[in-house]
Formats: C-alpha cells, structure tokens, sequence
C-alpha cells in the first residue's frame, strides 16, 4: 500500500468512527458520493446531470419541503440525498427488508399531510415463516434531523406469503382522498401466479386501505363472501409503477408481461385486468399462449402495450411542471429491460404517440419523478446507481 493509500485508509478510518455522530458518509468503498466529477452527458436534446452517484440498487425517491430527497436502495437503507449532491449514512429505524433477488426495499412516499406529522411510508420484502416472504409496508415519523425513522408501524402484510424472490409490485401512491393505494404482483412462479384472479388471496391485486391501515368501507369486495376487503383490482402481473392522473385523480399502472405484453391501465374500481386468464405477451423461451389468448370479456383491455420484446417498466409520472412545455400532460415511464425513458402523449385516455427518450443511455430506469423544481428526476438501477436531472 501506498503513502497516498495508507493516508486515505486512515481518513476513511477516522470518518468511520465519526459516523457515530451520525451524518454523511464519505469512504464507502472508495467511490464518489456525490455528483462531483460525472460531467454532464447530451441525449435527444436535454443535458443529463447526474445528482448523486453511487447508490445501491435505488429505487424510489421522495422529495421533502427542504428541497433534500429521500431515496431508498433495493438493498435494504433508505439515505437522504441533499440539494448539494451529499448522500448520507443510512438513516435509522427503517424496517428490516428481506433482501434476495429482486426483493429488497421498494417504495417511500410522503403523507399527504407531512408537512404537519412527518409521516413516511415504505414498501418492503418482509420474511415469513419456511423460507417464504411477502411484501409489506410501514409507516414512521420522520425524525427532526431527517436522519431517523421513529415509532415504526407496520400497516400492510401480503397474505400469504410465498416461497419467492419476484414479483413484488411495491408501488404507493396517495389518493386525492388520502387513500393508499399498494400494489402486488403474482410472485413470479407458475405455481403461485393462478392466485392473482383469487380474491382470498394479495396476488396479482391493488389494495387500498387509510394511511393507518384500516379498511374503507366503500372498497368494492368489502362484502363479497371469503374475499380480502382492501382488494380495489385484481389480475395483475408485476405492476412496478402507479401514478394519479393530474386532471381526473385516476390511479394509471404500469406492469409487466411475460415475454412481451408490458402494459400500461387505468386501474378503477374492482375491475379484472386480466392476468394469467388474457395477455398480449407469451411464454418465456417457447412463447406459448398464456391463459386465453389476448382478452376476454369482463376483462379490462390495456391502454397501450409493448410487443414483441418486453421494456420491463417501471416509475411513472405526468408531467405537469413548465420546464418542458411541450410535454405537459404528458405520461412518462422507466423501463429496465428496455434501458430507456418512454414519452407516451395522450389525447383523453388514448395513447395516440410513444417514444423512447435516452435510449444511448445504456442505464436501466428504474424511476421517474417530477421534481419541484420543475424537471424530471431518473433513478438508475445498478450497483452504482445514480439520481439524474433532465434539463434543457
């Protein structure tokens, strides 16, 4: 080891002891933390700025009043990411994820009312009993130095449980009404995906309960015999994005295929979207009719979909900020697989254009936000992930 080595172990050593405090750190595997040396990059027209550098696997970003965000990484810590690019310790307090595959910690969004009580919400892979685990979700109160989750509540538990490591779903969204809408996949295995048209069962479903998990009383099954009364839909595959429409408060999902068939809903009250009964996608490796065929009635048809390759999609968001003028009103998804950012314009309810932005990227997306300072905010997914801003 060399002189400059040994002084910068040394460093990292000092800082480490100091992280008792606890505030930033610096030495984390000898990477950059921060946006500092990752200049600016062109594609189709907007300068990509990259934020924060060097997260693990994020993916969900929240922004507080303070202009901070808070970011999750699948790997199981929740950091705060501040306007000058600093990423902090991992906060603490948060759940503990059961971390294998692709399950981890999801999602964390904000209370409605946060401003007040400092509420957060997150989604996450909980272990069960037999090598199973579900996904569940918590709330907590964010502490004052924004570096603590304190008086951690469980809200929601997947029932039951599966002996898998996909197909979580994990997405939040509040509803105008301050409903939480959650929703779940299939769990992956062909085993366990029949249960998404079951409504005794959390597969393949999007719930909605009140923030401190008690049921509404006019969700749509609430007096059907034997069924879940927080079930709103059912017959989902992997919905990894959810988003209200500005305009009409509508709750918009995005959810995988099999091979093919990724698809964006308007998800309303107690509808059938279908899985594994109808899909425009097929079977992996053989491409195999799954189920029916492509739809049936009493079952909801997509807005739009991908074919003959999935794009594996993920963040949504409207955009509805000025930055970019022609884009307003427009809907925008990540997309994994396919390494790019989709602008799908609307007329109403009907996808009438589709492009793929940012595709010389070579990143997965695995979120999208608006930010509040107008412009579009990107998660990448990778060991390395980073926050990136959109500008023009």
């Amino acid at each position: 080891m060399n002189i400059i080595s040994r002084r910068h172990a040394l460093i990292c050593r000092i800082l480490f002891l100091l992280a008792a405090l606890p505030f930033f750190s610096a030495c984390s595997n000898d990477e950059e933390r921060h946006a500092g040396k990752i200049a600016p990059q062109k594609a189709d027209g907007l300068r990509v700025v990259t934020v924060a550098n060097g997260l693990s696997f994020p993916w969900s970003l929240a922004f507080l009043p303070d202009g901070n965000m808070l970011v999750t990484e699948r790997t199981g810590a929740l950091r705060l990411v501040t306007a000058n690019s600093k990423i902090s310790a991992p906060l603490t307090g948060t759940p503990k994820a059961f971390v294998s595959g692709q399950a981890g910690l999801f999602d964390v969004v904000l209370d409605p009312d946060f401003t007040r009580n400092r509420l957060v919400y997150l989604s996450y892979a909980e272990a069960g009993a037999d090598n199973t685990n579900g996904l569940a979700v918590a709330r907590a109160t964010l502490g004052a130095s924004n570096m603590s989750l304190d008086n951690l509540q469980v809200i929601f538990r997947q029932l039951p449980k599966a002996e898998s490591e996909g197909h979580f779903g994990g997405r939040l969204v509040f509803s105008r009404d301050n409903h939480l809408f959650i929703t779940l996949g299939d769990r992956q295995r062909d085993s366990e995906r029949e249960k998404a048209q079951q409504l005794d069962k959390h597969h393949g479903k999007i719930v909605r309960i009140f923030s401190d998990g008690r049921i509404p009383a006019d969700n749509p099954f609430i007096t059907t015999a034997n069924a879940r009364p927080e079930i709103w839909s059912l017959g989902h595959r992997n919905p990894q994005g959810a988003v209200l429409h500005p305009d009409t408060g509508e709750l918009w999902e995005s959810e995988h295929g099999p091979q093919g068939g990724d698809e964006i809903n308007i998800v309303r009250r107690g509808r059938n979207y279908g899985w594994p009964v109808v899909t425009y996608g097929c079977e992996y490796v053989t491409c195999f009719q799954v189920g029916e065929g492509k739809s049936k009635p009493g079952m909801e048809e997509p807005l739009t979909w991908w074919l003959p390759k999935s794009i594996a999609p993920s963040g949504l968001a409207f955009y509805t900020g000025n930055r970019y003028p022609e884009w307003k009103g427009q809907l925008f998804s990540g997309a994994l697989a396919g390494e790019t950012l989709w602008r799908i314009k609307l007329e109403g309810n009907r996808v009438v254009e589709r492009e793929a932005l940012l595709t010389k990227l070579g990143e997965r997306i695995r979120d999208v936000r608006q930010g509040p300072d107008g412009w579009l905010y990107l998660l990448t997914d990778s060991s390395s992930g980073r926050v990136l801003r959109l500008e023009r």
